[in-house]
């Protein structure tokens, strides 16, 4: 596993390697198994058990709580370390570290006290937001009074992360005045079911799939209102997926040089007895790397935004609040359309360094490509554009909410997108 050069230490503080220290020999046990999680599609759980017992889900709790106090740089940064070693595991837990962000982000009452300290136990919290055959701006779940308590029924789409998980960030709408709410639901009850049935090309462990709720019970300090959200919430979930693929884009500059490395064909074409000989080929792994390096600078200098954000909520000063929420959403966006391509682009070329042995499923090289792929298929590059261009010809604040749905007189179908 990679490591963070000397001089970054300034950047992202004296104690990230500290931190990174308790969690690499976990990355690499992770990045050991990964290749047969992909060969078989198996479900991470021992991946996500491990994560739960170092506490690395209380990376960003306070020191004072029991966690690492991680700022947000820090946090990605040991992100794209993950990801690097499996991006599917990576990715389950994105839904876990933006609800630790929104509590983070409430005022540090007795109740959110309570989750700190949950996360510091290994609790882990999964994502159930997307739902399909609902009308854009309308979520069918429900959140209702039932026996003196409260429960929720509705069924979810791209849960990510919800099969591992022991909690639930649940989105849905409140009967009783029909507000909509983010609703925490514990797991280990009847009420909550879910189906590994995610049957995407790419990112195929992520434990993506179905989730159902019967009556599931919910206590009613655990339903916040969606408007309280944390305001840089779109911009932190996107920073997740530049991270995912910076990630992705490490582990393809490891594989190039290492099936360089230990290749023994040649071809009479070539120019050395050797590929790691051979000139060519040495740029092509060159090229990759440098694609890597960009991809993983511009995504950690996003998240430099969204700590102004982070830092600006407790500043007391609602203009540089909004303003810092603006940059991280925008920062988070420019980093979106060049990441993305960047990353597809090193994946591609990896197959130009290697002969075509490198295909073989056994090896399954084709996995950071369809994973890239996929990650960055989660949001549409080109509205990203659009909203940048907007901002920048006329000044148009962003969109810090966006929904997918059926328009009008039109039917939804399950799609790759993801509110937030």
């Amino acid at each position: 596993m990679s490591s963070v050069a000397t001089s970054d230490i300034s950047i992202l503080g004296p104690q990230y390697e500290a931190i990174a220290a308790k969690y690499r020999p976990i990355f690499q046990r992770i990045a050991d198994t990964a290749l047969e999680r992909e060969r078989e599609r198996k479900l991470g759980r021992d991946a996500i058990q491990w994560l739960k017992e170092a506490r690395f889900g209380a990376v960003r709790v306070p020191v004072e709580y029991g966690g690492d106090g991680a700022t947000l740089p820090q946090l990605f940064q040991l992100l794209i370390e993950l990801a690097e070693a499996d991006s599917n595991i990576a990715q389950a837990v994105r839904g876990h570290f933006a609800f630790v962000e929104d509590r983070l982000n409430a005022p540090r009452d007795e109740q959110t006290i309570v989750w700190l300290r949950r996360f510091v136990a290994g609790d882990l919290v999964g994502n159930a937001w997307t739902e399909v055959n609902v009308a854009i701006g309308d979520v069918i779940t429900r959140v209702s009074q039932k026996d003196g308590g409260w429960v929720v029924n509705g069924q979810k789409f791209y849960s990510t992360g919800s099969i591992f998980a022991d909690w639930i960030d649940l989105f849905a709408r409140r009967d009783s005045d029909g507000v909509d709410v983010i609703a925490a639901v514990s797991t280990h009850q009847p009420g909550v079911t879910h189906q590994d049935d995610w049957d995407g090309f790419g990112q195929r462990t992520t434990g993506s799939g179905t989730s159902t709720y019967q009556d599931a019970v919910v206590e009613e300090v655990n339903i916040f209102p969606f408007a309280g959200r944390f305001k840089y919430q779109t911009a932190f979930y996107q920073l997740f997926h530049l991270v995912t693929l910076a990630g992705i884009a490490r582990a393809v500059t490891r594989d190039a040089a290492q099936q360089v490395r230990e290749r023994k064909r040649i071809f009479s074409t070539g120019n050395a007895p050797a590929v790691a000989q051979d000139v060519q080929i040495q740029q092509i792994v060159g090229e990759i790397s440098a694609l890597a390096y960009a991809a993983e600078a511009i995504a950690i200098r996003a998240t430099f935004a969204a700590q102004r954000a982070y830092d600006a909520h407790w500043s007391g000063d609602a203009a540089r609040e909004k303003q810092a929420n603006i940059e991280a959403e925008l920062e988070s966006a420019q980093g979106q359309v060049v990441v993305s391509e960047l990353v597809l682009r090193a994946s591609t070329q990896l197959f130009n360094a290697l002969g075509a042995s490198s295909a073989s499923s056994s090896k399954a090289l084709d996995r950071h490509w369809r994973n890239a792929r996929t990650v960055a298929s989660h949001n549409p590059l080109v509205y990203k554009a659009r909203i940048i261009g907007d901002w920048h010809i006329n000044g148009t604040e962003p969109p810090y909410v966006w929904q997918i749905g059926a328009g009008s007189g039109q039917t939804a179908t399950a799609d790759a997108g993801q509110p937030a």
